[in-house]
């Protein structure tokens, strides 16, 4: 591929990401960056929360894992995806009205209002960690692809190329903050997709097939298609599957600031529930266009007598770089970059306001000329810390990056999901002062658990379902911690 035109394509799609910054950030006031002046369109916040809530890691992963012998080779992940619409529903009609009936910044402000000082700063503690750590995770897959189509060629190194990434992130949300990120999430999940389709596509032309029928005959007769797995040992049965689904929906979008942020942006709280339910619609079968497209890309890959790469993330990439069209090749690089930038800029910027209004607490301790440039200093040092955890991750992956996400996921987001249920379906105080201890406890033993549940439960494999565990033992922990 040449590496001057993906450069050039690039330059412009920043170009176009400068300006949508530049026309978001005209008329800033101190809050804008925070709430986007609570005045953005439900419909963009929906299908801007699309492109975030699939990332990188989507865009490449998902279609890679379709035929991951060492992991989940069949359309299991659909499973997941199922479970996933009884999760948004909850926070429609459960998570949504409690925000904006309290009118929340940071969601986690509600924990100390209903236990107390310690318990709201382990609850944004635990979600800078996770969100951190997630969200390093899935910029690292896309810098490691364009490192590989792009800059490599330059020679430029792996930690430039990282710092040059995370840098224009920065540079274009160090303004507007929240407002830029609804509008510039909308046209990055514009590009992701247009960029499947045209995959998708080109994929079928090059299989001859005649038309939509062909597409739906070779996905649904390969044997890679299988989406339910009935057995209960398995980590990938069904009903452990949809359950996980559910809650990593609950903990990564309801109770995490970076996804509830985008929605408290709406103009009141029935946008915010439309909002909900089309993203949640139109979310499930895009992943089941992805699916689709994995295994399109192995029947690709076997026609041709391709040898498909050690790692399954490397498959699409591999594939769209040196052996598809000059044209989808550069589709391809455009569907990434926008896959990338969709969930990193909206992460950095929800990192910043949790920081500022849980931790520094700016809207207390500083006069409004302040709080821009204590903002904006904190909105840097977060850029250095995902610069740095990327570079980390880099030196110790080793399995797929869509199980890390969700690894990850099930230890830090389990405190969170032990202390949101225990506050909305129990009337009960805790002991506030020990709410970080055990939130450290939980996650530990759920480990030890899940490390041993074959030996200890006649063969039962833990999976996703690690998460549920681990707030079922915060709730308990709080349980036994409760006062009148």
């Amino acid at each position: 591929m040449n590496s001057q035109l993906v450069l050039l394509v690039i330059c412009c799609y920043f170009l176009l990401l400068f300006l949508i910054s530049w026309f978001t950030s005209r008329k800033v006031s101190a809050e804008t960056f925070f709430t986007g002046d609570r005045e953005s369109p439900w419909f963009l916040v929906a299908f801007g929360m699309i492109g975030a809530s699939l990332s990188g890691v989507t865009f490449i992963s998902v279609p890679g894992e379709v035929g991951n012998e060492s992991g989940n080779p069949n359309f299991f992940y659909f499973q997941v995806v199922l479970g996933y619409t009884l999760g948004y529903f909850t926070i429609a009609k459960v998570l949504l009205p409690l925000y904006y009936r309290l009118n929340l910044v940071s969601i986690y402000s509600y924990l100390e209002d209903r236990f107390g000082f310690w318990s709201y700063k382990t609850g944004a503690f635990f979600f800078i960690l996770s969100r951190t750590l997630g969200s390093s995770i899935r910029v690292f897959l896309v810098a490691s692809v364009l490192q590989l189509i792009l800059f490599d060629s330059l020679g430029i190194p792996f930690w430039v190329s990282v710092l040059i990434t995370v840098g224009l992130i920065w540079l274009y949300t160090h303004r507007g903050g929240i407002k830029t990120v609804v509008w510039t999430d909308t046209l990055q999940t514009f590009f992701m997709l247009f960029a499947v389709v045209v995959c998708v596509i080109m994929v079928g032309n090059e299989l001859n097939f005649d038309g939509v029928s062909d597409y739906f005959k070779a996905v649904s007769d390969d044997p890679r298609s299988r989406i339910f797995d009935w057995d209960w040992k398995a980590g990938t049965n069904f009903f452990k599957q949809f359950i996980s689904g559910a809650f990593i929906t609950i903990v990564m979008t309801g109770l995490d600031q970076d996804m509830m942020q985008k929605n408290l942006t709406c103009k009141n709280i029935g946008d915010a529930q439309k909002n909900m339910f089309w993203f949640t619609t139109i979310l499930v079968f895009v992943n089941l266009l992805f699916l689709a497209l994995g295994v399109l890309l192995y029947l690709y890959a076997e026609t041709r007598g391709i040898q498909l790469p050690s790692k399954s993330d490397e498959l699409f990439p591999l594939l769209a770089t040196q052996y598809f069209s000059p044209f989808a090749g550069i589709i391809f690089v455009l569907g990434i970059t926008a896959a990338a930038y969709s969930s990193a800029d909206s992460t950095l910027t929800a990192l910043t306001t949790s920081f500022c209004v849980d931790f520094l607490e700016v809207e207390k301790r500083y006069p409004l000329e302040k709080r821009v440039s204590v903002r904006k200093k904190v909105h840097v040092i977060f850029t250095f810390v995902m610069f740095l955890v990327i570079l980390a991750f880099y030196w110790i992956n080793d399995q797929s990056v869509i199980n890390s996400v969700f690894v990850i996921a099930g230890y830090t987001y389990g405190p969170l999901l032990g202390l949101y249920s225990f506050g909305l379906f129990t009337k009960w105080k805790v002991k506030d002062k020990f709410v970080p201890y055990l939130a450290v406890f939980a996650p530990a033993l759920t480990f030890l658990i899940a490390s041993n549940s074959e030996e200890l439960f006649w063969g039962y494999k833990f999976g996703f379902e690690a998460l549920i565990l681990n707030g079922l033992i915060m709730f308990v922990g709080l349980y036994s911690l409760r006062r009148k």
